[in-house]
């Protein structure tokens, strides 16, 4: 049986799909009421969210998070900054020491060096001076030795033996200069 007398095609149901139809249809929805109320907390809570996200309370605690966040590197870039002035004062001053202390012991260096030479020089004229009054006497029994004779040592390196302060002899008795014994024994 159709619901309208005339042929419509498929736009004519008949009455007991029409009731099959409107029995499913109730209990969609009561199933779909039932479950409606917390698809629209879910959605409210979405709204919120999205509200604090692009406006509202929320929006202005951001707000608020971005600009203290913004301080915080603003003072932590200073910070760097002075980090990095403290840095280079301090291999500034470290340099500075380092060339100090450099410049210290190239002079004490020199000084220990100066300070060297002279006591070399002093030292090298004290032998010298030693060794001259030597040499003649070493040559002089060198000389013996070699002549099979006493040869005396002159007169002038006499006083150099026998020391600074020690007068020559008088009597030429070891002066060599009469063919005596020169002192060596030998």
């Amino acid at each position: 049986m159709q619901l309208i007398p005339m042929n419509l095609g498929p736009l004519n149901p008949d009455v007991e799909q029409l009731a099959v139809a409107t029995v499913l249809f109730g209990a969609v929805y009561l199933l779909v009421g039932r479950f409606l109320p917390r698809i629209n907390r879910a959605l409210d809570e979405r709204a919120t969210l999205l509200e604090g996200v692009t406006g509202g309370p929320a929006a202005a605690i951001r707000r608020e998070a971005e600009r203290v966040r913004a301080e915080h590197e603003t003072l932590l870039s200073e910070a760097r900054r002075e980090a990095a002035r403290v840095r280079q004062a301090a291999r500034e001053d470290g340099a500075a020491l380092i060339t100090e202390a450099r410049e210290d012991g190239l002079r004490e260096r020199a000084e220990i060096v100066v300070t060297g030479q002279a006591r070399v020089e002093a030292e090298r004229v004290e032998a010298e001076a030693e060794l001259r009054g030597c040499v003649s006497e070493v040559a002089s029994e060198l000389a013996s030795r070699i002549v099979g004779e006493p040869i005396p040592v002159p007169a002038a390196n006499a006083g150099l033996l026998a020391g600074p302060g020690a007068a020559a002899p008088d009597d030429g008795a070891g002066t060599g200069t009469d063919g005596g014994p020169t002192g060596s024994g030998r």
